[in-house]
């Protein structure tokens, strides 16, 4: 099947598939841009802003949910998977989007939320209703324990730290949620439940958009047993395991059956052939067992699934290394891994690296030189930092859970517990509410204070800005096969406690890395051709302070003395 609405986008002619050399800029849609006045960010604002993303060179565009929602979780529970919510636009809009995507020869990648609804969804509310109704087996209910049936049917918790079982008095009985109480949980163990939703992606498939980042795939299935898990040291999740409130996660998530799922998923959109399209997704946990969702027995699965430790590994040069070396082992070619380094979860990214416009400079080239899906957090190329609103003037829904969380603990924490910090809106100018939305209208989140100094129009006019750097670069990835289609070498003999460097291969032609991830003036390892340094001004023999360069390496390549 090759259908798809809207004009066609031409194949990359390198020979490699288009969603493993491509740039990913990832809109949160709310606060990307308002341009209807109501200070929500909107489809029409994300269409006015193309030519911006265009500009910057990326290739791919993903945007967060659009679909109808109660918006308790603002957008990531669907009351409705094939209507538009008001707030964003309409249908019309949406393909409207997928056209001018199209027109500029990018391509649009959606958030699929597979794992779960709204309570407010009819098919919830008809399955709440009876336990002999059509859709009485389409969510996950189970009888509870102890006197009168009151206490939940295990001790599952949620990824969200909360209780995974929620009360139901019409039914008598408990829903499961992994993620946050109005999220109910689909009955995937019900061909019915995977029937419509398979049909669900095709809905959107042959709007003909590209392809779906799809929301917690690790929690698609859980054990049908319903055996408790066992208990764990951790008290919060990190990116490698799915521990929380010293529980491990081990039996909701992450099981033998969500990796067959991706290969049934892949097939269904492999239907879709003309182009290719691309399924990328959330799981959190050790690479060697979340690379299943790409390659299963010997299927093929999702076409990538997001590498979280990018954004926990501590910036050193050895850490960055192992980081890569981990990589490298666990998504050989024809796998790929992504390079994520921030999201609409997690803490802002020039507030994670304290403020440095070096270091995020640095982390671009690493970034953007790499083997890799890399993925650009909205904002990140201008710098936007986290915005400190405290919990008990959260609108997250994970705020408003953990109100009770003394907020000098939080303000003393790296990470966000609060996810409105890293969704404030895009800082597009000077003007009153940074360009944002209209002066007269209050935006739906707080803008950064410092707005009048990280805007993208100061930063365009400012040559060495960070902004220009991402365009530079991204530009320099683009033209350049070997950055977007080579193989990767670590070059461990230049490594040391403050150089990364590695080797970028195609056809014979090698490109060097090197990143200085230390505050102090190093010597060079290598003497070549500059290609791109992240500074204004290098010298011959010397890596400045957080400095990193692409050279142009040679068969006479010879090491410095």
């Amino acid at each position: 099947m090759s259908a798809r609405f809207g004009t066609s986008v031409s194949l990359n002619n390198s020979g490699l598939e288009w969603w493993k050399k491509t740039t990913v800029y990832h809109i949160y849609l709310r606060s990307f841009f308002d341009a209807n006045g109501d200070g929500i960010g909107d489809i029409p604002g994300v269409i006015e802003k193309l030519d911006y993303l265009k500009d910057l060179g990326y290739e791919t565009v993903w945007i967060s949910p659009f679909t109808q929602s109660p918006h308790r979780d603002f957008g990531y529970d669907i009351s409705d998977y094939l209507s538009v919510s008001p707030q964003y636009g309409d249908m019309a809009l949406v393909e409207k989007l997928v056209q001018e995507v199209h027109r500029r020869e990018m391509r649009l990648v959606f958030d699929l939320v597979l794992n779960h609804t709204s309570d407010e969804h009819p098919w919830f509310k008809e399955s709440t209703s009876s336990r002999d109704n059509p859709k009485a087996d389409w969510y996950i209910w189970r009888d509870g324990k102890g006197k009168n049936g009151m206490r939940p049917p295990n001790n599952w918790r949620a990824m969200a730290g909360n209780k995974a079982w929620t009360y139901s008095p019409e039914r008598k009985q408990f829903y499961y949620t992994a993620f946050l109480p109005f999220q109910p949980d689909l009955n995937y163990h019900n061909p019915d439940v995977k029937k419509v939703m398979f049909d669900v992606a095709r809905f959107w498939l042959n709007k003909g958009v590209d392809g779906f980042r799809l929301d917690i795939i690790s929690a698609i299935y859980e054990d049908q047993s319903l055996r408790s898990n066992p208990p764990s040291f951790r008290v919060a999740p990190s990116d490698k395991s799915l521990s929380i409130f010293f529980q491990n996660l081990k039996n909701n998530f992450l099981q033998e059956k969500s990796f067959e799922f991706a290969t049934e998923l892949r097939n269904v959109v492999d239907e879709f052939d003309s182009p290719p399209r691309v399924l990328i997704g959330e799981s959190h946990g050790e690479e060697g067992l979340i690379n299943r969702f790409c390659h299963n027995n010997g299927k093929n699965g999702l076409n990538a699934i997001f590498l979280f430790k990018a954004i926990s590994t501590p910036f050193k040069a050895e850490n960055y290394r192992e980081m890569l070396m981990t990589f490298e082992r666990h998504f050989p070619e024809p796998l790929i891994p992504t390079l994520v380094f921030a999201n609409h979860d997690r803490t802002r990214l020039i507030s994670r690296l304290g403020g440095s416009v070096e270091k995020a400079k640095l982390l671009a080239l690493f970034q953007f030189t790499c083997r890799g899906i890399p993925f650009t957090y909205f904002g990140d190329e201008i710098g936007i930092p986290r915005v400190r609103i405290p919990l008990k003037q959260g609108k997250d829904a994970i705020a408003m859970q953990h109100k009770w969380v003394p907020q000098f603990l939080i303000d003393r924490s790296a990470e966000i517990l609060n996810r409105d910090e890293c969704r404030t809106p895009m800082l597009w100018s000077e003007k009153p509410n940074a360009g944002f939305c209209p002066d007269c209208v209050e935006p739906w989140l707080p803008i950064a204070e410092s707005f009048k100094k990280i805007n993208v129009e100061a930063q365009t006019a400012e040559p060495h800005s960070l902004f220009n750097f991402y365009k530079k670069v991204i530009r320099f990835r683009n033209e350049t096969p070997a950055l977007h289609a080579g193989s990767l070498e670590i070059a461990h003999e230049f490594c040391d406690k403050s150089i990364l460097a590695y080797r970028r291969i195609l056809n014979g032609q090698k490109h060097t890395v090197l990143l200085n991830m230390s505050r102090y003036t190093v010597k060079s390892p290598i003497s070549s051709e500059l290609l791109l340094s992240t500074h204004s001004q290098s010298h011959a023999h010397e890596l400045q302070p957080f400095e990193g360069r692409v050279l142009k390496e040679t068969s006479q390549e010879t090491a410095l003395q």
